[in-house]
């Protein structure tokens, strides 16, 4: 069963921020979707298994961001 879970980003700005984090975030284990989010400052992770919140931290962090928490 797919979880879908929301992350709060802080770093990013613009369509090429969102691309950065999607591409990195959808490179992980059993991820099917990501949606990043500049003006809302989040990013959406759905994945069948769902990939630890350190593994996506690391995912924002190799792509430049950082991950501030999972949002309420």
């Amino acid at each position: 069963m797919s979880s879908t879970v929301t992350y709060t980003v802080s770093g990013m700005s613009c369509g090429h921020c969102e691309k950065a984090i999607d591409g990195e975030v959808s490179a992980l284990p059993g991820v099917t979707a990501v949606t990043a989010d500049a003006q809302a400052g989040t990013v959406t992770v759905t994945a069948e298994p769902a990939p630890s919140d350190e593994q996506i931290a690391a995912a924002v962090d190799e792509a430049g961001y950082e991950l501030v928490g999972r949002a309420a």
